[in-house]
């Protein structure tokens, strides 16, 4: 036996079940953003970047080695020259996991609104936005990466990092049509 398909209802209009007519919504629309393509994906921080912080951490292990070496911290066998070592040992391992991060790091416009791969992960939906601004020195992106601020409705901020000029075009395209949007 195949579905039929249903008609649609009348509703009645019974002093019962009244037909209200539909509000039209309150407030302005939201702001709605479409990269080009979509999505527009890049890393966050140049390569440049990248490999001088690669650089430090390993000259900063090397340097601790050194230390370590050179009886630097106590006699290896007692307890407070170890204990004063491990806090050095990990202020490294935060800087190591930090370069990694900096390593892995994306940024990415698509549908759903800004986002990024960090230490904490960022996202923010278009129709949220407030206010951007792409923040770089011209000529300098290779090694300081380019900031895109951004404040929300709320009036809180996040700072996305942006490395890739695809990225950095599609980010200032989105700051002009967001001022055009708030120009009211």
């Amino acid at each position: 036996m195949t579905p039929q398909p249903q008609e649609p209802q009348e509703a009645s209009q019974s002093p019962e079940s009244p037909l209200l007519p539909t509000a039209p919504a309150l407030g302005m629309a939201p702001f709605i953003f479409e990269p080009t393509p979509s999505p527009v994906e890049g890393a966050a921080f140049s390569n440049t970047f990248q490999a001088l912080a690669g650089l430090m951490v390993l000259g900063l292990g090397a340097w601790l080695w050194v230390l370590w070496q050179q009886d630097k911290f106590g006699d290896h066998a007692q307890v407070d020259s170890l204990r004063m070592a491990g806090w050095f040992i990990l202020g490294w391992g935060l800087l190591v996991w930090t370069a990694w991060q900096v390593r892995q790091s994306r940024t990415r416009l698509d549908a759903q609104g800004l986002s990024q791969s960090w230490i904490w992960d960022k996202h923010l939906p278009y129709e949220q936005l407030a206010y951007t601004q792409l923040i770089r020195i011209q000529g300098l992106e290779w090694l300081i990466a380019p900031r895109f601020y951004v404040r929300t409705l709320a009036g809180k901020f996040a700072v996305f990092y942006i490395a890739d000029p695809a990225l950095q075009r599609e980010c200032a395209r989105l700051a002009r049509e967001l001022e055009a949007f708030r120009r009211f």
